[in-house]
């Protein structure tokens, strides 16, 4: 778990790799960023358009396989690319708030039926990873919350974002694995970051 302090330097960092690489700047260095920047995690930045808060990037690496700080570095350039949306340009960085998402490391659910995801997975507290040879699909905890889905849903939504049918998850080759994830925000553009609450 990150203090409420980290998480400030956290998305103050995001929003300012967002800030310099869309205006073709260099990047920040990242030797001051040390104790919890350190330590390898999977985090997703999310960017969000303000005050309408819709969906305008959210890319992310979701195993723990590199520091926290270079996590959120490769996370943060690739969300102002998104390939669902145009490249995020600057008369944006005004109207855009940031948010990070910490992730625990994924753990296989494990099941003998799939009716048994049901009782496995928690609305509001889990995220969802969906996976079958190389189709890959994954929903931040938050996403089902937003959405007003129950796990049954979810559940179908995250096969679906991987590129497989809605009921894939009933499918004996489908592996569903399961994270939970610390969400800190900015309030407003560049004003106030404050750790949120899904459940």
């Amino acid at each position: 778990m990150l203090t409420i302090n980290d998480g400030e330097k956290a998305v103050k960092l995001a929003r300012e790799i967002v800030e310099r690489y869309t205006r073709k700047e260099e990047l920040p260095k990242l030797e001051n960023y040390s104790g919890a920047f350190d330590e390898k995690r999977g985090v997703f930045v999310t960017i969000n358009t303000y005050p309408t808060h819709n969906l305008r990037g959210c890319i992310g690496i979701p195993e723990p396989i590199m520091p926290l700080k270079n996590a959120i570095k490769e996370a943060a350039v690739s969300a102002t690319h998104d390939p669902r949306f145009p490249p995020l340009k600057e008369n944006e960085l005004e109207k855009i708030v940031i948010e990070i998402t910490i992730l625990t490391k994924p753990q296989l659910v494990k099941v003998n039926k799939p009716q048994e995801y049901l009782e496995k997975i928690k609305i509001g507290r889990d995220g969802l990873i969906a996976e079958q040879g190389f189709y890959r699909g994954l929903l931040l905890p938050q996403v089902p919350v937003e959405q007003g889905w129950d796990v049954e849903e979810f559940l179908s939504h995250t096969c679906w974002k991987a590129g497989l049918p809605f009921d894939a998850w009933f499918d004996e080759n489908t592996k569903i694995y399961k994270f939970e994830g610390q969400i800190f925000t900015e309030v407003k553009p560049k004003n106030g970051i404050v750790e949120k609450k899904i459940r």
